[in-house]
C-alpha cells in the first residue's frame, strides 16, 4: 500500500500557491502547468523506486513460552537489503490478549546493516498466543511516499501460568521451611507411616517410637524414625464451570486455582506420591496418576491453555466418570466455587467418591466477602449490605457444615489462601495416615 507523506503535501500546497497566483496573473498560467507537471513525474518517480526496491527482511525472536501476568522482551531483527539508508516505522501485530511498551520504532537502518529493537510485552491470558506478522512503513527515496507493507513473520508462544510465582513457595516446601509458606507441620505420630530408620532417642519422642530391642543391645535409648507413607495418589477434580471466571484480583478464580495445584503438584511428588487430573464442566481432560518430579512439567503442558467455560458443573457425571478412571483409592481434591444451592447436586456427587476414595472439597470464596465485613458502617445502605452479606456467609457455612458432617472433609478460603490450604491439608491427612 503507498500512503502520501508530509512532503507531498508540501508540494501539493506550493502548487495550489502557483495556481491561486494563476488565477490573479495570466501570466502565471504556464508556471503552473510546468509545476504541476513536474510535481506529477517526480510523486511517480519516487512512488517507483519505493515500490520496487527491495523490501527489508524481518525476524522475531520471542521466548518458547511466557508466564502469564509478567513482563518479558521480544527481539525483532531487520535487515536493509536496498543500497540506500532507508527511514521507517515498524509495527508488531501482537496478539491482543498481550499489553506491549515500546511501539511503534521510528528507524534509520543504513544500507546493507542490520537493526534490533526490544520491546516488551505481558501476557494477560494463558494459552496459545499467536503472532502473525510484522508491518513496516518506509519511507520514499524524496520523502513523497510511505509504502506500507506487512511481512509475514509469524511466531507462536505458550503462556503458562506464572510459575515463577508458585516456585518461591516451592522451593520452600522442605521439610525445614514449610513454616516460611505458613504450612503447618504437625508432630508425626508413628502410626500408619513408613519405618524409616532408628535413631538415638530425642526429647520429644513418644514411648511407643523406643525400639526396646535395639535400646538393650546399644545400652541407651533408641527411636524409630517413620516417614509419611509414599506410593500413594493424589488426583484433582478441576470445576471448569462460569463461576470460576470470577476475579478479586489480575487473576481468575481459575487461575488461582491453578497455581494451588501446581504447588501442591511439587509438594506430593516430592513426598513420592502420585499425582493426576480430571477436568469437568465443558473442558474435560483426564490425566492419569504419575510420579516423579517430570510430572509438573507434564502438568504444566496441559493445564496452560485450559480455560473455564460457560456451563453449570455437573458434580455428579464428573463423579462417575472418575470413578470408571480411577480405580486405586486415592486423595480425590474437588475444587470449585460453592454455592448453597449446589448441596443437592453436590452431596450425592461427594458421597459417591468417598465409597472409593477420600475427598476433599476445596472452595473459593469471594474476597469481596470478606472486604465486605471489614467495612465501616456509615450509612443505612452499608448496613443493609453487611448484614445482606453475613446472611450469605452463613447459609454458605451451613452447607459446608451438612458436607463435613457427611464425612467430607473441607478448605472454604479465598484465592490468595488456596494454595498453602490445600498443603495443610494434604500434609495433615498425610501424617493422620487416613488415606
Amino acid at each position: 500500500m503507498i500512503l502520501p507523506a508530509r512532503r507531498l503535501f508540501y508540494v501539493l500546497g506550493g502548487n495550489a500557491v502557483v495556481a491561486l497566483l494563476a488565477t490573479i496573473n495570466p501570466a502565471w498560467v504556464a508556471g503552473w502547468y510546468a509545476s504541476v507537471g513536474v510535481s506529477l513525474l517526480l510523486a511517480f518517480i519516487d512512488m517507483l523506486r519505493v515500490v520496487t526496491e527491495p523490501v527489508p527482511e524481518a525476524q522475531r525472536f520471542v521466548p518458547h513460552s511466557l508466564p502469564l501476568g509478567v513482563k518479558r522482551s521480544i527481539r525483532l531483527h531487520l535487515h536493509n537489503r536496498s543500497t540506500r539508508s532507508l527511514t521507517l516505522w515498524l509495527y508488531d501485530h501482537f496478539p491482543r490478549e498481550t499489553s506491549v511498551e515500546g511501539f511503534p520504532f521510528r528507524l534509520s537502518v543504513a544500507a546493507d546493516t542490520f537493526a534490533e529493537p526490544l520491546y516488551n510485552v505481558t501476557a494477560n491470558e494463558r494459552g496459545k498466543l499467536h503472532f502473525p506478522g510484522l508491518q513496516l512503513r518506509v519511507l520514499s527515496p524524496w520523502q513523497l511516499w510511505w509504502h506500507d507493507v506487512t511481512l509475514p513473520v509469524q511466531s507462536e508462544v505458550k503462556v503458562y501460568p506464572n510459575f515463577a510465582a508458585v516456585a518461591q513457595y516451592a522451593l520452600l516446601a522442605t521439610d525445614n521451611h514449610l513454616s516460611h509458606m505458613g504450612i503447618m507441620k504437625k508432630r508425626r505420630r508413628g502410626e500408619g507411616q513408613d519405618f524409616h530408620q532408628l535413631r538415638e532417642y530425642r526429647a520429644g519422642d513418644s514411648l511407643r517410637q523406643i525400639d526396646w530391642k535395639a535400646s538393650a543391645r546399644m545400652h541407651k535409648a533408641i527411636s524409630r524414625e517413620y516417614q509419611d507413607e509414599r506410593d500413594q495418589e493424589v488426583i484433582f477434580m478441576l470445576d471448569c464451570g462460569h463461576r470460576m471466571m470470577a476475579k478479586d484480583d489480575a487473576l481468575s478464580h481459575f487461575d488461582h486455582t491453578l497455581n494451588a495445584i501446581l504447588l501442591l503438584t511439587y509438594v506430593a511428588l516430592r513426598q513420592g506420591d502420585a499425582v493426576g487430573l480430571g477436568s469437568f464442566a465443558g473442558a474435560n481432560r483426564w490425566l492419569p496418576a504419575h510420579k516423579g518430579q517430570h510430572n509438573v512439567q507434564h502438568m504444566l503442558n496441559a493445564l496452560y491453555d485450559l480455560q473455564p467455560t460457560a456451563q453449570a458443573p455437573d458434580y455428579a457425571q464428573a463423579a462417575t466418570e472418575l470413578l470408571v478412571r480411577q480405580k486405586k483409592r486415592a486423595l480425590v481434591i474437588l475444587l470449585t466455587n460453592l454455592r448453597d444451592e449446589d448441596t443437592d447436586d453436590l452431596l450425592p456427587a461427594l458421597h459417591l467418591l468417598r465409597t472409593r476414595h477420600l475427598v476433599l472439597l476445596a472452595s473459593m470464596r469471594e474476597q469481596a466477602l470478606d472486604s465486605a465485613l471489614d467495612a465501616p458502617v456509615d450509612t443505612t445502605e452499608d448496613a443493609l449490605h453487611k448484614a445482606a452479606t453475613q446472611h450469605y456467609l452463613r447459609t454458605r457455612e451451613a452447607t459446608l457444615e451438612r458436607i463435613r458432617a457427611a464425612g467430607i472433609r473441607c478448605l472454604d478460603v479465598t484465592p490468595n489462601a488456596m494454595s498453602v490450604g490445600l498443603i495443610n491439608h494434604y500434609l495433615d491427612i498425610k501424617r493422620s495416615a487416613v488415606l
